[in-house]
């Protein structure tokens, strides 16, 4: 696919992508999806060719590359393997965070290492009274001398027992409700006091939701990014990046699954032609081609404009609605298309739909982006309708 707006250096990382992933992800793609860790080779290789996190500025191990750039390695990525795309989507996110806010012996020690594929970082934020109303927190860090301490539980994380630190959001202030009580903070997860768990999902097996426990866990002074009060802000400027990220590794995932079915109605017959000479398979996919190309085209949008500053908070919330659900919906057809065939476990569609099918909760359901998209457009939701 041409990208007319990428650089020459751009499209030379497009095409390393493109190849990684068609010669060492796409063939092991269902095989490492029965396993519950990521191939931690794998990651350090995409580390060495600058695809986890080609963000990053080059003293942290990146190339100061835009963000238009991670996105299009994301999407390529997911093409041959989502999960292992999740880093490409999360480290940016997550590192984004840690190299705006953290001092500079946190950023020394730790971007190197993620932008290598040799450290992963899980997200702290969603808890077991609700993802949705992430302001609300209860997990506490509390101040005592040069140290914090943590209780309490985080739920759904990815990476939930493989990752070896978090970007921790925690309730300092419990006399202040909502966001304005929550810090972020930077936690090793081998300390004493941490216990981490994963879940049996349908899909996404190699990332691995979890929980993770805090019981007493202390945590140094500097392990705080920023300053208090401030957590919160923090990872929502960065959830516009993580949920653009998202539809592109749903439509990498889609496209996948529509190039090959291309490649079988001009194969199989029906009636004495193949199945391509029938309106029947060849509408639905050019129906297919046009739906992806359209939110391709506004994720890239949305990832032009954050590059230059300019507010995309609703075009991320859009894109992030349809590009799970209409990639969710487009590898079911594939599906379909398929016959018999398709319905084996033979073909890769059936657990692309699985794997897919999970982002259309994580960063945010369909219904929280459409009331983003409503309030970016009238003003907080209630208001206006009064």
């Amino acid at each position: 696919m041409t990208i007319p707006w990428l650089s020459e250096e751009d499209l030379f990382i497009k095409e390393t992508a493109e190849r990684f992933a068609r010669e060492r992800l796409r063939e092991g793609y269902q095989a490492r999806c029965n396993d519950h860790r990521l191939d931690r080779g794998l990651l350090k290789e995409m580390g060495a060719l600058g695809l986890v996190a080609p963000t990053f500025a080059e003293e942290y191990g990146g190339i100061g590359a835009a963000s238009l750039v991670s996105g299009v390695v994301c999407e390529a990525i997911a093409y041959a393997d989502l999960n292992i795309s999740y880093m490409c989507m999360t480290t940016p996110l997550i590192g984004g965070v840690i190299e705006k806010y953290g001092n500079e012996a946190m950023k020394a020690e730790v971007l190197p290492q993620m932008a290598a594929g040799e450290l992963i970082v899980q997200l702290g934020l969603t808890e077991p009274r609700g993802g949705s109303d992430a302001a609300n927190l209860i997990v506490k860090a509390e101040k005592k001398g040069d140290k914090y301490v943590i209780n309490g539980e985080k739920t759904s994380i990815s990476y939930g027992d493989q990752a070896e630190m978090m970007l921790l959001f925690a309730r300092t202030d419990p006399d202040t409700p909502g966001a304005r009580g929550v810090s972020a903070f930077l936690a090793p997860l081998d300390l004493p006091g941490v216990t981490c768990t994963h879940f049996d999902d349908i899909g996404t097996r190699p990332v691995g939701r979890g929980q993770v426990f805090f019981d007493d866990v202390e945590i140094p002074e500097s392990a705080l990014l920023g300053r208090e009060g401030e957590g919160f802000t923090k990872v929502m400027e960065g959830f516009d990046l993580s949920r653009i990220l998202i539809a592109l590794q749903c439509i990498g995932a889609a496209q996948a699954s529509v190039d090959e079915t291309w490649g079988y109605i001009q194969e199989r017959e029906a009636f004495g032609r193949p199945l391509a000479k029938f309106q029947g398979t060849t509408f639905p996919l050019a129906e297919h081609e046009s739906m992806l190309a359209a939110v391709r085209a506004l994720c890239h949008q949305s990832l032009m404009m954050r590059d230059k500053g300019i507010p995309h908070t609703s075009e991320a919330a859009m894109v992030k609605w349809m590009g799970p659900k209409w990639a969710t919906d487009v590898i079911q057809s594939c599906i379909l298309l398929n016959g018999h065939y398709g319905y084996t476990t033979e073909l890769p569609h059936h657990q692309r739909m699985m794997d897919v099918m999970g982002l259309q909760i994580g960063d945010g359901t369909a219904q929280i982006m459409k009331t983003i998209i409503s309030r970016e457009k009238i003003g907080p939701i209630g208001v206006a309708y009064k």
